[in-house]
């Protein structure tokens, strides 16, 4: 559904100067109205940061991240997603999503690497969907998430996928 053709309701919220002060210089800076920028976080808190804390993320700066990962083998990253990633993975969309269907399980990882800070770029040619996520975080990363996105779409959708791991980018196709 296009942001035009949802239904809006007005609130009004009391908020202490300084929050307005720094919501409307972010707005500034982003060339978007307060009201779009207000409306994106409520919908981030909505549909991530609640849910955050209680499926066992933890925040690690990238950098560090990126050092530990990198000097695992490739056999051990393909063992954690396969015996551990994998289930955790599927569950934590389970539970934040409140179903595993295809494309609740799309929309959560989408919004799991936008809020990983990836960037994402999603197209659908007639029922061709084509993913491509750009991490900088290296090969083993790009391993780990290709184990787990080949295993779910296998064991959970019986769906084949097609998935590319690159030292900083993964990409992966299915057709519906």
């Amino acid at each position: 559904m296009s942001s035009a053709s949802k239904k809006t309701s007005t609130i009004t919220f009391r908020l202490d100067d300084d929050i307005l002060k720094r919501l409307r210089d972010e707005s500034n800076k982003r060339q978007v109205s307060t009201n779009t920028l207000v409306n994106q976080a409520l919908r981030r808190f909505l549909e991530w940061d609640i849910y955050e804390p209680v499926s066992g993320f933890v925040m690690i700066n990238k950098p560090v991240f990126t050092e530990i990962f990198g000097k695992m083998k490739q056999e051990e990253i393909v063992s954690i997603a396969s015996r551990i990633g994998k289930n955790e993975v599927r569950d934590i969309a389970l539970f934040m999503k409140g179903n595993m269907n295809l494309i609740s399980f799309l929309t959560w990882f989408e919004t799991r690497m936008i809020n990983s800070s990836v960037q994402v770029s999603h197209t659908n040619d007639d029922g061709f969907h084509t993913y491509v996520m750009k991490h900088d975080i290296g090969k083993n990363w790009s391993i780990y998430h290709k184990t787990i996105l080949e295993l779910i779409f296998q064991e959970v959708f019986n769906r084949k996928i097609a998935v590319k791991a690159e030292k900083n980018t993964i990409s992966f196709q299915f057709s519906e």
